[in-house]
């Protein structure tokens, strides 16, 4: 074999290879790359390092050694930590005499780059350096060393061997002042991070601020808003959460919507075409914008939510959004039914109505009762949901953009109408629910006009003490810690207005924070006078319920008013009853009675 080397070829520099290799891996870091540095391979270059690898000067160039064969990762470990001292301020540019560091300065300061090395990995960290460093800055740990000597493990921590990799010069350019790259470090690190959580939310595919396709819900949310007005304003303002951790623990099959968060979450590993999510995201934004979550009532939370889903999924079929994946709930014969209806057919059935599935999954209603994530800015519900609904109905209409059932548009315009304020809902309570007291009129109490015309005989008005004793009402009033005063002031304030109208002279008051507190029959302007706020944890109402059940001076047709925050036991009440709750608040159980949510 001729191992001759043919005429004009040259021999392979193993060691230029390998020092571009590591220079490729540096500029790849967008961080790294930000810092304006110069390279010297020069083999009669004095400031090379005779042992190391690379040495940096305060003009922004690596010198590194021309002949040394490493590993591109052993380089581009090198680079980074020299350009770090760059960005760090260790070698600044400066004009005049310049005092060089001292071994200690020298340690300290590759002590800190390569515990920063650490967390921000480039290349291959040589393996004589130790895993851990000590806190503090380099004037601490130097000013410590110089005190008690370098430890040995970082007395060799540089890139230059036994030399300092460090070297400062007198700047020598002729125009312009010296180069930060200090500034240019941490404003690039400042992008890099940046870039970073873009891509571990989605929105980026890699740090050069590529961005990431659509994902196909997005797709489908971006279709409502551009291309169909009827859902185009819910969609406007509904936020997509995709999170497969947060599916799997809470067991989201699919999808789930919470109305008061304005949040629709999103299983990312169900695989669906673009008109299947369609559907979905339609289906979520049609649960939340005709409050299906307020109108269940004392109905079972997870029947109503099935009825609910066999109406809407009738509806998107008709108006041939999207394409229905497989398995969600539908039944022709259900076309045209209110979800009330539906509900009364199909709760007879329990056995088979509960293996039915939702697009939360089977057993779970898809309808939350509460965000998953932490709490946030939640919209107004009215504000927001109907003048959607309503504008998007117009816009649909005079666009001509196709059919609409008529029980969604019912329903669409029955949302329209504001409902009554809780106050208002209130005083129809107290109408219905407290009697008023009615005079008695006997001629053994004369009237008032008898001393005109004493020839005349007029029966007098009187109210007995049993009449007065029979309208009246209870109070069970939450006074623990977590009560808001504001609650506390208006809902006692519209009690007192609507009981004195109503000519009730007292109410039945119990206190309840960890125990009960029998304040007895108080005037009701008084009430609020006794309130006193209690911060003992947890609120037990029960105990106050019983007591006014057993009470005997507290008639049995009397109703109880029951005014809590919702942090509080399940309450079981035996007798006519209402809730006073704050706007968003949730009861931990199915209220049987109305509950008032007072803004």
């Amino acid at each position: 074999m001729n191992r001759t080397r043919g005429k004009g070829s040259k021999k392979r520099d193993l060691a230029a290879e390998a020092f571009a290799e590591g220079m490729r891996l540096v500029l790849a870091n967008p961080a790294l790359k930000a810092v304006d540095f110069d390279t010297c391979r020069d083999d009669e270059c004095d400031l090379a390092p005779r042992d190391g690898l690379i040495r940096v000067d305060s003009e922004g160039v690596l010198h590194s050694h021309p002949d040394r064969i490493a590993d591109g990762r052993d380089w581009a470990w090198a680079i980074a930590h020299a350009v770090i001292h760059l960005g760090f301020g260790h070698v600044p540019a400066a004009k005049g005499d310049r005092v060089q560091p001292d071994r200690h300065e020298v340690a300290a300061r590759c002590a800190v780059v390569n515990r920063f090395l650490r967390t921000f990995p480039v290349g291959r960290t040589p393996e004589h350096l130790p895993d851990s460093y000590p806190d503090g800055d380099e004037e601490q740990l130097a000013a410590r060393w110089r005190r008690h000597g370098i430890p040995a493990a970082y007395e060799r921590g540089g890139t230059a061997g036994g030399e300092p990799d460090q070297l400062l010069l007198t700047w020598r350019g002729w125009h312009g002042q010296p180069p930060d790259w200090q500034l240019a470090f941490a404003g690039a690190l400042t992008r890099t991070m940046s870039a970073a959580l873009d891509m571990a939310g989605g929105r980026r595919d890699s740090l050069d601020g590529t961005l990431a396709p659509a994902r196909p819900w997005e797709r489908a949310l971006r279709w409502f808003i551009s291309s169909y007005p009827l859902l185009g304003g819910i969609a406007a303002g509904i936020k997509l959460v995709a999170d497969a951790e947060l599916s799997r623990a809470h067991g989201i099959a699919v999808a789930a919507v919470n109305a008061e968060a304005g949040e629709i979450y999103i299983n990312p590993l169900r695989q669906f075409e673009d008109e299947e999510w369609r559907f979905v995201l339609a289906h979520e934004m049609l649960h939340a914008a005709l409050r299906h979550g307020d109108r269940c009532g004392t109905r079972d939370p997870y029947l109503f939510n099935v009825a609910c889903d066999y109406v809407i999924n009738g509806w998107l079929c008709e108006m041939q959004v999207g394409t229905m994946p497989e398995g969600l709930l539908y039944v022709k014969d259900l076309t045209g039914l209110s979800a009330e209806e539906v509900y009364d057919r199909i709760a007879g059935d329990l056995r088979r109505m509960r293996r039915l599935s939702t697009l939360c999954g089977r057993g779970r209603p898809d309808v939350l009762g509460a965000p998953l994530g932490p709490p946030g800015a939640y919209v107004d519900l009215d504000e927001f949901y109907r003048r959607g609904l309503a504008n998007g109905l117009d816009l649909h209409r005079s666009q001509e953009r196709g059919y609409l059932p008529g029980g969604l548009v019912e329903e669409i315009r029955a949302l329209s109408h504001p409902p009554l304020p809780w106050d208002a809902q209130l005083a129809r309570w107290f109408d219905e629910f407290v009697p008023r007291p009615e005079p008695v009129r006997s001629y053994a109490r004369p009237a008032r006009r008898q001393a005109s015309t004493p020839d005349i005989p007029r029966a007098g008005r009187h109210f007995p003490p049993e009449e007065v004793a029979r309208c009246t009402f209870g109070v069970v009033l939450d006074t623990s810690g977590s009560m808001e005063r504001t609650l506390l002031g208006k809902a006692l304030g519209a009690i007192a207005s609507y009981a004195e109208a109503r000519d009730v002279p007292a109410a039945r008051v119990v206190f309840c924070d960890a125990v009960a507190h029998d304040a007895g029959y108080l005037p009701v302007t008084e009430i609020a006078g006794r309130v006193r706020v209690h911060g003992r944890g947890g609120t037990v109402l029960q105990p106050g319920i019983d007591l006014l059940h057993r009470a005997e001076d507290f008639p049995p047709g009397a109703p109880v008013l029951v005014i809590t925050d919702g942090w509080c036991d399940v309450l079981r009440v035996r007798r006519e009853h209402a809730y006073l709750i704050p706007q968003g608040a949730r009861l931990p159980f199915t209220a049987r009675g109305p509950v008032f949510r007072v803004r």
